[in-house]
């Protein structure tokens, strides 16, 4: 089991009737399928503990590559709503000796604490969701796995769909050939391999 797991149930267990609680937690989590983490996520969606979760930039944290998300718990219990935010295109790069890391922005902080506290729904960032709207998406905490999919329509002419086929066309052609040729070559030259 992996030893994260442990911490969450520890923070769980140590919050009191009101309690509030944090914990940051690999980004894989959220979304479990299986095993402990699961029966885990199962446990604070049912009993409403978990008031909202923050997938946080890679490389954003201390000095590991692990993706993170920052998870909060409310054991009042008195929200029926969770608040997800996808941080995880914001930040900037930098370079740390021989480690790329990552920091937030000022600005980019505040969006997140503002839109945290406000329960707030923009688009492609953040949406405030039901405890049963959770579990309909199987637990996850994941933002985007809440956001509309959009689909862009683009109106063009039956001889512009040929005209693009046609291209597709000739570039398959054009790579299955060169294709070919690759492998003759790599045949031939593992021919000319010989043991020694």
């Amino acid at each position: 089991m992996a030893i994260y797991t442990l911490f969450i149930q520890h923070v769980i267990n140590s919050l009191k009737s009101t309690g509030k609680g944090a914990i940051v937690i690999p980004t894989g989590f959220i979304t479990a399928k299986t095993g402990v983490e699961k029966k885990i996520l199962q446990y604070i969606v049912d009993e409403k503990i978990v008031y909202g979760c923050v997938c946080m930039p890679s490389n954003v944290f201390a000095t590991t590559g692990t993706n993170v998300s920052v998870l909060f718990f409310d054991n009042s219990k008195r929200n029926d709503k969770v608040v997800l935010i996808d941080a995880s295109n914001l930040g900037e790069d930098y370079q740390d000796g021989k480690n790329k890391k990552c920091r937030l922005r000022q600005e980019e902080i505040e969006l997140i604490v503002k839109t945290f506290l406000k329960k707030e729904t923009i688009e492609d960032f953040s949406i405030a969701v039901t405890y049963d709207e959770i579990k309909k998406k199987k637990y996850s905490l994941a933002a985007g796995q809440f956001f509309d999919v959009k689909l862009e329509y683009v109106e063009i002419t039956n001889q512009e769909f040929n005209e693009t086929i046609d291209e597709y066309i000739i570039t398959l052609e054009s790579l299955f050939s060169e294709g070919e040729k690759v492998q003759k070559e790599i045949i031939e030259q593992v021919k000319k391999v010989k043991f020694l």
